[in-house]
């Protein structure tokens, strides 16, 4: 490996570490804020309920009154049953899990600020932290590019596969790894953590979340009387992060199998860039190879007449080695 490739995953987990301190951060802002709020509205939904449940005559009015005190608290996450109101929406692990939604944009809304300074807060955060969420997933899927994108592909090149086939052959693998991965296998824990969801019901979460959609019709961790609800969550936020990174993964090996099809010239879209440097080692035999290049993507675009866009202009690795 050289120093720039080191230096480059040395600054991916920088990216990384910082992003997780800025979730527990983010919990320990909305923890501090919310959960008293939070404590408050559920002390008062208690008083009410023992106030209407000892009254003598309950007339129409006043249930009316009830039903739409305790729908709004439940909106907040706070309910008028004893045993959804034992967790909190508010402690540390609940706190971090909708900081990710939010940076996320998942957003399954299950729980939402109680304050205006809370709701202030949740602007701020998500105005630092979604473009930073979407430049760290970047700068991962960047990395993984070369190992799971632009290696296969070129393995598939060197048994014999010209350059399209190849590109399908790849997308169709790693279509099904991802399928695998991430939607069938975690399915199926979902529904057995779960208890009350369906194997329909887990996977509906699964690709809801992934593509960002976030309902909030289904969300992990809501359960009474879960076991390692915090751990759970914890859990949960890293499926997420990992499986948005996938499907990024995915649309760019989408892109580049379009590209090589000659679709992203017809549709006149910019073309999937090909690190030139992170090639080489699997294309040549190293920096001292001065035979012709084996077909692949490189060679592709060469024989189409299209112009190759980091070899026109200086890249990171260019400068680095330079």
């Amino acid at each position: 490996m050289t120093s720039s490739a080191s230096k480059s995953w040395l600054l991916l987990l920088g990216f990384i570490l910082f992003y997780v301190i800025y979730l527990l951060l983010g919990a320990l802002v909305f923890s501090s804020i919310e959960r008293p709020v939070e404590d408050k509205l559920r002390n008062d939904i208690q008083t009410m309920q023992r106030e209407f449940l000892n009254q003598t005559c309950i007339n129409a009015t006043a249930l009316e009154e009830f039903l739409v005190k305790a729908l709004s608290a439940s909106e907040y996450g706070v309910s008028v049953l004893k045993n959804s109101s034992l967790n909190s929406n508010w402690d540390m692990a609940s706190s971090m899990f909708f900081a990710n939604t939010l940076v996320t944009t998942v957003g399954y809304g299950h729980s939402t600020p109680l304050s205006d300074m809370g709701k202030a807060f949740s602007i701020l955060y998500a105005l630092i932290g979604v473009p930073f969420t979407m430049l760290v997933l970047t700068a991962s899927v960047q990395r993984l590019m070369y190992p799971l994108v632009y290696a296969p592909q070129a393995l598939f090149q060197r048994s014999g596969l010209d350059p399209r086939p190849a590109s399908q052959l790849h997308f169709a693998l790693l279509l099904a790894a991802v399928l695998l991965c991430l939607f069938v296998a975690p399915a199926f824990v979902f529904r057995a953590i779960e208890g009350s969801w369906s194997f329909l019901d887990a996977v509906y979460f699964c690709f809801m979340s992934l593509c960002t959609v976030g309902l909030g019709d289904f969300v992990p961790g809501e359960q009474p009387g879960q076991k390692y609800r915090s751990l759970y969550k914890v859990v949960v936020m890293v499926y997420l992060f990992v499986g948005l990174m996938m499907m990024y993964l995915l649309l760019r090996a989408f892109h580049k199998m379009a590209d090589l099809h000659g679709l992203t010239s017809l549709l006149e879209l910019p073309h999937c860039e090909e690190p030139e440097g992170d090639l080489r080692p699997i294309l040549g035999d190293g920096p001292t190879d001065t035979g012709p290049p084996p077909p692949g993507p490189l060679h592709h675009r060469a024989a189409t007449k299209q112009p190759l866009e980091p070899a026109a202009q200086p890249s990171y690795n260019t400068i680095s080695k330079g």
